[in-house]
């Protein structure tokens, strides 16, 4: 390997390919991620050591890892990164914001949820701009801002999603969704209006894929109330789970962001003991990306929209019902 020259360039291209194997960990998965092949995004990677003059993979058993050379050098990656957006933002600022595009990604239960409100109020803001939107979840969905393809993410704080002290990053908390028991109307404990978790702890669960936001935290949840939920059903669809759950074949949690589509469902929602189970929604763009005027005028619809939704589905609250005389979503 030459020596790092005092005049180098390199590809930013092949950083964005560098940084999602620092994300993912294996060359595999950061090809899947990317849309290549293995051999191609190694072919990325070797081209990137050329041009930098470092060594930036070393072997590890049959995969690699990444070197104190890469390291130094997505540091910088990310820097350049967020300069890149900067200027990007100074410019559309410049043309005043009033016109372009965006392209939001979103979880399923957001776009149920959060999203309608606040398109319906953009297009009354900004009738010249259009927005498009995409259900993805971490860790695909930023990827998908990284690359570009996404303008702003809104996610949910679980594992696969980057942590706060993220410096690609500029995130802006939306709101805490609080998630209720649902169980059906004849379940034993559907007179209750609070229950434990744990006197759930022998029930049939309908959860989500452990890949997906709710899937995990409904497996944090149980695991923190001290039992491993028995899964019989995995189901991803709020209204397929809301009919399981109707229909008897077991117990889940539900957050209030979907809530009101299902009124028509024949439930019971229970409130948990002591703190109740929530996750914590947010928006995110690429550093760099939040002095973009169209991207600020739809971070701030979002945070007025949640703010209003809050209001909402607390005041839905089961807590303040009868949940066997409600016996409905509300």
């Amino acid at each position: 390997m030459e020596q790092v020259s005092g005049n180098f360039t390199v590809d930013l291209r092949r950083l964005v390919v560098l940084r999602e194997l620092q994300r993912r960990g294996s060359l595999a998965k950061a090809a899947e991620a990317l849309h290549l092949t293995p051999s191609a995004v190694s072919q990325q990677i070797a081209a990137l050591a050329r041009e930098a003059g470092v060594p930036l993979t070393e072997r590890e058993g049959r995969g690699v890892r990444l070197t104190g050379q890469a390291r130094v050098l997505l540091a910088h990656a990310d820097v350049i990164a967020a300069q890149l957006e900067r200027a990007r933002a100074d410019l559309a600022a410049y043309g005043e914001g009033g016109r372009g595009a965006v392209r939001i990604g979103c979880f399923s239960s957001g776009i149920l949820g959060l999203l309608p409100g606040a398109l319906r109020a953009l297009a009354e803001r900004l009738p010249h701009v259009r927005v498009d939107v995409v259900e993805a979840e971490p860790p695909d969905l930023f990827t998908a801002l990284d690359g570009g393809q996404l303008d702003l993410a809104v996610a949910v704080d679980f594992a696969a999603a980057p942590p706060h002290t993220d410096t690609r990053y500029r995130r802006t908390d939306l709101l805490t969704d609080v998630l209720d028991l649902a169980v059906p109307p004849d379940h034993p404990l559907a007179d209750r209006s609070r229950v434990s978790l744990r006197e759930l702890a022998t029930d049939a669960w309908i959860i989500g894929d452990a890949r997906s936001c709710c899937g995990a935290v409904a497996r944090s949840v149980c695991a923190a109330a001290g039992f491993t939920p028995d899964i019989r059903h995995a189901v991803n669809d709020w209204g397929a789970l809301a009919a399981l759950v109707e229909a008897g074949q077991g117990v889940a949690l539900i957050p209030r962001l979907v809530q009101p589509l299902y009124g028509h469902r024949q439930l019971a929602l229970l409130t948990t003991e002591g703190a109740p189970p929530s996750r914590n929604v947010f928006a995110a763009v690429r550093a760099g990306a939040e002095g973009d005027p169209v991207l600020g005028a739809v971070r701030d619809q979002l945070k007025l929209s949640a703010r209003e939704l809050y209001r909402r589905t607390r005041a839905s609250s089961p807590a303040l019902h009868s949940a066997h005389s409600a016996a409905v979503i509300e």
